[in-house]
């Protein structure tokens, strides 16, 4: 007995002939030797429900099986009488998923399409509202898969969002006009940020609008939307909203879902957020979406659509609360993400020189670049010291990494610099003292620096490196020179010996101290980095002329200029130097034997220098801080004492002694014989200080010419 297959599955669209479901598929030729079949008898259509239907059928095709004389398995149409499909038995089962018979063509048809072509007047008019949709107008949302695609497209838009303004923005266009006409974001103010808990009242501001642009928007009675420029008027209630606790606005952003304008609770919280004098359209056609974070609410969000377009639907709700949940998250972690920017930024900023001091004899100009703006701090440093006799240390330095760790042992090893600087110490005792600091911290803190000591008076400079990159020296006649300066370990390797070298710094040199995110990346080795940025001063350096050193700020930026795209790969600190020095004439230098006639002797040679340079006005002044300041290191002193007074932009005197104790300044008492010197020099001088030296220590005093 030969068994013959009978299939129950509806024709199927897109298969090949050479399928061998092909007969299923298609109506081959009648041969002509087989006799044509009998027609069969006429069924009663059979519905879902068991029911016969009265609709006529249109033949379809299926495998009939014919007689044992016709074994060709030629198919039957049926008549378009109340036929049915005999050879399809499932049609009784509740399956619902069975597939249907596909279009002419091959096309799958599209779930609501038929919901689309009928919800259409043949006019082109939209059936529930009568009214004819604009010709270029967004088309409605009546699928579940065009919300799902919308709501995919919408919430993509808004995480591409970084900060605050941004997703706010993504929200806006995201929704206009795909979803609505009008959107109007109110914001808490302020934002709470994390889990502080806000103080004071609830307050909503209008952050954003968008909208359709619409001429007659008041005569058609759309809602007027308020312009944001005007947000700083805060007797404006549309602008400005404080929620009243128990109010009905405060009730429908407790319940966190999106409600429809025309509901109970919005008709009362509305007039409270947008005020008395603005109308919402009727019907259905708002939805006020409450915009909830991660712990609180922190706004709302009311969309509007025009009269001539569909209203909101009740699954329009549920793509708000998609909308609103995306956004307020998005807000939450924006703000976060901002504090975090602005507590690295201030970190950054206390980490760094605020401004550069003013050193007699030297300018200084600086940059500082981050890695990239998600990293905002780094381990990059400079530095200016004033240190005794005029000079100045100029000080570069990287720590490995640009993380909030780097920066916090860049702050570390900054404040130890600067520690070691007071206490006038060589070059290379600071680097080995700054080696041990760093060994302390941890045995993986290491860091790069270079540490210059700047002479104006003798115009040498002394520098020593612990694995930096090496300076450039522009020359004032425009040769750029990269200095030969022993390279040395890192710091924080320990156990290494640091060199310094001294170096000539003429009048009108630029010393140019830098980290290696200036020089190094991806895209180039560091010495090919150097040679560049030789090449680069030395071209900024011939636009000025050979007489004429470029100015300090400019030549900064066009140092700043050689990066190009994809160069940044690292922090980058700058510190440029002009070295104008002090001219001999301007010094007088003397020597004093620690007896009682050096006062005397000090005030004559100070009104000597004095009258030489043509300031005779100081004269009293000058002899009267002189001998007071000589007295007190006369006093204590056991090897010669030094006077020394500069002429620069200010009259600088400096008395030097052996005696490391610092002096202090204290109030006589009436009765008391001495304790009145550095009152006076307090009363009198412009500044005055002291400072510990290795040798001893130098007190000084400074007075304005004329």
């Amino acid at each position: 007995m030969t068994e013959h297959p009978t299939s129950h599955e509806r024709p199927q669209a897109g298969v090949g002939p050479a399928d061998p479901r092909g007969a299923l598929l298609r109506t081959p030729e009648p041969l002509p030797s087989a006799p044509a079949a009998p027609p069969a008898p006429a069924l009663p259509a059979q519905t879902r429900t068991g029911g016969v239907s009265a609709a006529p059928s249109v033949p379809l095709p299926c495998a009939q099986h014919g007689p044992p004389g016709n074994q060709g398995g030629t198919p039957t149409p049926l008549p378009a009488a109340e036929g049915a499909e005999h050879s399809q038995p499932a049609a009784d089962e509740p399956d619902a998923h069975r597939p249907r018979p596909a279009p002419e063509g091959g096309i799958p048809v599209q779930p609501g399409a038929g919901q689309d072509r009928a919800s259409h007047l043949p006019g082109g008019k939209d059936r529930r509202t009568g009214k004819t949709p604009p010709p270029h107008g967004p088309m409605p949302m009546r699928r579940d898969g065009d919300r799902l695609r919308f709501v995919g497209a919408a919430t993509r838009r808004i995480a591409r969002g970084i900060d605050l303004d941004e997703i706010v923005m993504g929200l806006c266009r995201a929704t206009v006009p795909t979803f609505s006409d009008t959107i109007l974001v109110y914001l808490r103010d302020p934002l709470p940020v994390g889990d502080e808990r806000p103080t004071g009242p609830l307050v909503l501001r209008l952050r954003r609008t968008d909208r359709i642009p619409q001429e007659r928007d008041l005569e058609e009675g759309i809602l007027p939307v308020p312009a944001v420029e005007n947000s700083g008027l805060a007797d404006r209630s549309n602008e400005l909203c404080e929620v009243l606790p128990g109010g009905a606005l405060a009730e429908v952003l407790r319940g966190v879902r999106p409600v429809f304008a025309d509901a109970p609770a919005a008709r009362a919280a509305l007039p409270e957020l947008l005020g008395e004098d603005l109308a919402i359209p009727p019907g259905q056609r708002a939805i006020l979406a409450p915009l909830r974070g991660r712990r609180r609410v922190i706004g709302a969000a009311l969309f509007l659509r025009r009269p001539e377009r569909p209203a909101f639907e009740a699954d329009d709700l549920l793509v708000a609360a998609q909308l609103a949940t995306h956004s307020a998250l998005g807000i939450d972690k924006a703000v976060l993400y901002g504090r975090e920017a602005y507590i690295a930024d201030e970190l950054q900023r206390t980490m760094l020189p605020e401004t550069l001091p003013n050193p007699t004899g030297v300018r200084l100009a600086s940059r500082y670049l981050p890695a990239a703006e998600t990293a905002r701090v780094g381990g990059d440093w400079y530095d200016a010291i004033p240190l005794p006799g005029s000079r100045v240390a100029l000080v570069v330095g990287d720590v490995m990494g640009h993380s909030m760790t780097s920066a916090a042992i860049m702050g570390q090893l900054r404040t130890t610099a600067q520690t070691l600087a007071g206490l006038d110490l060589p070059p290379q005792e600071v680097l080995h003292h700054l080696d041990e600091q760093a060994q302390r911290l941890g045995t993986d803190r290491m860091a790069t620096c270079l540490y210059a000591v700047y002479d104006p008076v003798a115009h040498r400079i002394t520098i020593a490196n612990a694995g930096h990159p090496p300076p450039v020296l522009l020359h004032l006649g425009g040769r750029a020179e990269v200095l030969r300066v022993p390279a040395g370990a890192p710091i924080g390797v320990g156990g290494v010996d640091f060199e310094a070298v001294e170096l000539d710094a003429p009048a009108g040199a630029t010393l140019l101290l830098y980290t290696d995110g200036l020089v190094e990346s991806r895209l180039r080795d560091v010495w090919t980095g150097i040679e560049q940025l030789r090449e680069k001063l030395a071209a900024t350096a011939q636009l000025t002329g050979a007489d004429h050193p470029p100015p300090l700020e400019a030549l900064c930026d066009e140092v700043l200029d050689m990066l190009g795209p994809g160069d940044r790969d690292d922090d980058i600190a700058l510190l440029a130097a002009r070295f104008d020095g002090i001219a001999p004439s301007d010094v007088a230098y003397w020597v004093l034997e620690p007896e009682d006639a050096a006062p005397g002797r000090a005030r004559r040679l100070a009104r000597r220098a004095l009258a030489r340079w043509g300031l005779e006005e100081l004269t009293d002044s000058v002899e009267l801080l002189v001998s007071e300041v000589v007295t007190n290191a006369v006093r204590y002193a056991s090897r010669p004492v030094t006077l020394r007074l500069l002429r620069t932009d200010v009259l600088r005197c400096e008395v030097g002694d052996d005696v490391p104790q610092l002096p202090r300044l204290r109030q006589a008492r009436a009765t008391d014989e001495g304790g009145r010197g550095l009152y006076l020099v307090n009363r009198l001088a412009r500044r005055w200080g002291a400072t510990r030296l290795s040798t001893g220590k130098v007190v000084w005093f400074e007075l304005n010419r004329g």
